[in-house]
């Protein structure tokens, strides 16, 4: 549910908690990710919470979930239109945080 007064609010609701930025930020990077190699990227994750926050961040819209129809089967994930838009603010992240550490 959106609250018109608080954008922080309605981002946090939709990206909050610990891994779903971490989550993005490695699809972001990588373009396209399977299950497996987001698992590798996504440090202290466990399987089971990965597939929990993939399914919540799909239903949100954040991710598309492309199966194909193969043997052994194979999934990927990337992002939708709506969650490229957080590319900008992931850069301001690595910026920030580049010139913190120094």
């Amino acid at each position: 549910m959106k609250n018109p007064k608080c954008t922080v609010l309605n981002f946090t609701q939709q990206v909050g908690g610990k891994w779903k930025l971490p989550i993005i930020n490695a699809i972001r990077k990588n373009e396209k990710l399977r299950f497996g190699k987001i698992h590798q990227i996504v440090d202290g994750i466990s399987r089971k919470v990965l597939t929990e926050q993939l399914k919540s961040l799909e239903k949100d819209g954040l991710i598309l979930r492309k199966q194909y129809e193969e043997i052994p089967p194979r999934v990927e994930y990337s992002l939708t239109e709506k969650s490229k838009g957080l590319c900008e603010v992931f850069q301001a992240i690595e910026k920030w945080s580049n010139s913190v550490d120094k």
